[in-house]
């Protein structure tokens, strides 16, 4: 607090007592606090800020009692990225989706998320012909039906602030989750346009013989707005499905041992899915968010088609396997290569060329 004092001296006549003098006193007040606000916007961590000090009753306006106000200065903390390619087209942030993606302004025009399926229970599946354990990781550990639900909402909430208008979302799962899932798209005010059924053509076995076979994945894709329209590539996607209407059910192999040169995440999606998904919903130059990267198929999918991405992931060993898939496609040769082996790119070469960033054209660039 700086005080300034302003005397005002009344001079009065000598007397023998000791005098009493007048002093007219200037306050002036500036008040600075630095405080760090979770929120997903500046302009409500302004508002929670003033609420505080509201229920602190703090006066910062002597003028007028029944007001009080403060002034604030809010800035964007500096994020650095985990890693960037040279052409700025894939990054890879380290790091909670739940704190790095409120520190940022940025739209995109489609997010791809697999979250976790909440699987892990100590079972055992069976990989490459040898019995696993189901478990991925803690955190693929399921809470209660109302902490999976409040999880559920809280990082779509989060992706939903950063997806253009007419941009769409896609989300992945099984049983175990996607009803969450769907009952959060709804609360939250999207609207669902299709479910698709990821239908593998090539499932690992039923060891217990018990019930029908695991085969297929669930994935939601859902607009913002139930007002506003999205972006679909319609004609593409007949295109690619022989110049007919592409139907909700993909028949796709899983990942290729192609896909695991640098290492692999263990719910690591196929490239020829997350391919479909971004060409049916993005245009080149794209932007694309995965707020749980894993080892970053959908920055590698969405490169290999001449689109930009933005990853984050809270694992360091998943991030830099992500990083190193993408110094791999440096290479001309594996670019090529990781093409010709995803069929839908092939025959989407017409209206689709191959391009890494493709510069002619001006674009939207991440704040970091």
């Amino acid at each position: 607090m700086i005080l300034s004092l302003l005397f005002q001296i009344l001079i009065l006549p000598l007397q023998s007592k000791t005098l009493q003098m007048e002093y007219q006193v200037t306050i002036k007040e500036i008040l600075s606090r630095v405080l760090r606000i979770e929120s997903p916007s500046a302009k409500e961590a302004e508002e929670r800020v003033r609420e505080l000090y509201r229920n602190e009753e703090i006066v910062l306006d002597y003028s007028d009692l029944s007001f009080f106000d403060v002034f604030t200065d809010v800035k964007e903390e500096r994020i650095t990225p985990y890693y960037s390619s040279k052409e700025r087209d894939f990054t890879i942030l380290h790091g909670d989706t739940f704190e790095l993606l409120p520190q940022f302004n940025f739209h995109f025009d489609m997010i791809f998320a697999d979250p976790p399926y909440f699987l892990s229970n100590d079972g055992i599946s069976i990989q490459a012909g040898k019995i696993v354990s189901v478990n991925k990781g803690e955190w693929d550990r399921g809470g209660t039906p109302e902490e999976i639900n409040e999880f559920n909402k809280r990082w779509i909430g989060l992706c939903r602030d950063k997806l253009k208008d007419d941009g769409t979302i896609w989300i992945s799962g099984t049983y175990h989750n996607i009803f969450s899932v769907a009952n959060s798209l709804t609360e939250l005010g999207f609207k669902i346009l299709n479910v698709v059924t990821w239908a593998k053509t090539n499932p690992p076995p039923n060891i217990s013989c018990r019930y029908f076979t695991y085969s297929t994945e669930f994935i939601i894709w859902a607009r913002k707005s139930p007002k506003r329209s999205h972006h679909f590539n319609y004609e593409l996607m007949k295109q690619l499905n022989d110049d007919k209407q592409m139907t909700d059910v993909w028949r796709l192999p899983a990942i290729a041992p192609w896909e695991k040169t640098c290492g692999k995440h263990p719910t690591q999606k196929p490239l020829a899915l997350l391919t479909r998904i971004i060409l049916a919903s993005t245009d080149k130059n794209g932007w694309v968010l995965d707020p749980f990267a894993g080892s970053s198929t959908t920055g590698i999918a969405a490169n290999l088609i001449g689109r930009r991405y933005l990853g984050i992931e809270r694992e360091r060993e998943f991030a830099d396997i992500g990083r190193k898939r993408r110094e791999e496609i440096n290479n001309s040769r594996i670019y090529g290569d990781y093409r010709s082996k995803i069929k839908d790119i092939a025959k989407s070469e017409v209206s689709e060329p191959s391009c890494f960033a493709c510069e002619e054209e001006l674009f939207a660039d991440l704040p970091f």
